[in-house]
C-alpha cells in the first residue's frame, strides 16, 4: 500500500474510533501483563470473566505468589491451557519480585525474559501500560495487514516491521488497537464485512464480499446491538 493510502486508511479508522482501547480489563501494568499472558488462544471476553474476581483479590506479584498456583488455577480454569498459564504467571511473578522490585519493567527486552511472555505480549504491555509506539501482531492484525495490503508478510515479525514502516507517525500510538478491532469486528476471518468497511476502497482484497441477503422479515426486525 502506498504511504498516502496508508495515511487515509488510518485517518478513517481514527475518525470512526478516536480513542481505541484494549478490551481486556485490568487495574495496573501488572494485572495487564497477567491478562495478556492469559489471553493467548483465548478470547478477551473469556479472560475478563476469569479475572473479574481474581483482580479484586490480586493486584501485584507478591499477592499472586501468596495465592499460589492452585489458587490461581481455581480462577482461570475456564481458560484454555490454564495449567501452563498458571505456572507461567506464578513464575513471572516470582521473577518480578526477585529482579524488578515487584514492578513491571517498561522495557520490551526485559519483558520477554519473563516466563510465558513473548514479543506480542511484551508489545501489548509496552503500548497499553507505557504508551510505547509498538504494534503487537496477533491473528487479527496479521490477517488485516496481509489481506488489505497494508503490510504483507509471512511471519508476525515481518508484518510488525512492515507496519512500523508504513504507519504514519501520528497514528502509531493507537495503530495496534485500530487494526485489532477492525479485524475482530469488520475484517473477519471467514467472511469480511466489506459492505460496511470504511477503508474498502483502499483495500487490496478482491472480490469484496457483498452484504448478506435481506428479507422482509429481516428488514422489519428491530436493530439489536
Amino acid at each position: 500500500m502506498k504511504k498516502a493510502d496508508a495515511f487515509e486508511f488510518y485517518r478513517r479508522l481514527a475518525e470512526a474510533d478516536p480513542a481505541p482501547q484494549t478490551e481486556l480489563n485490568y487495574v495496573n501494568p501488572y494485572t495487564l501483563l497477567v491478562a495478556v499472558a492469559l489471553s493467548a488462544q483465548a478470547t478477551d471476553v473469556g479472560v475478563n470473566k476469569a479475572t473479574a474476581a481474581l483482580f479484586r483479590e490480586v493486584q501485584d506479584p507478591q499477592a499472586m505468589i501468596d495465592l499460589g498456583e492452585e489458587g490461581l488455577k481455581a480462577h482461570i480454569r475456564t481458560i484454555g491451557l490454564f495449567n501452563t498459564k498458571a505456572k507461567n504467571v506464578i513464575a513471572l511473578s516470582r521473577l518480578l519480585v526477585a529482579q524488578h522490585q515487584g514492578e513491571v519493567p517498561a522495557d520490551r527486552t526485559l519483558l520477554e525474559t519473563l516466563p510465558g511472555v513473548g514479543r506480542k505480549t511484551a508489545n501489548v504491555v509496552m503500548n497499553v501500560a507505557f504508551g510505547a509506539e509498538t504494534i503487537a501482531v496477533d491473528t487479527h492484525i496479521f490477517r488485516v495487514a496481509n489481506r488489505t495490503g497494508l503490510a504483507r508478510g509471512k511471519t508476525p515479525l515481518a508484518v510488525e516491521l512492515g507496519l512500523e514502516k508504513i504507519t504514519p507517525k501520528p497514528f502509531m500510538a493507537h495503530a495496534h488497537h485500530w487494526l485489532i478491532l477492525h479485524g475482530r469486528y469488520v475484517c473477519k476471518a471467514r467472511r469480511p464485512e466489506c459492505w460496511r468497511c470504511p477503508v474498502a476502497d483502499l483495500c487490496a482484497f478482491k472480490p469484496k464480499t457483498p452484504p448478506p441477503a435481506t428479507t422482509s422479515k429481516a428488514l422489519s426486525a428491530p436493530l439489536v446491538r
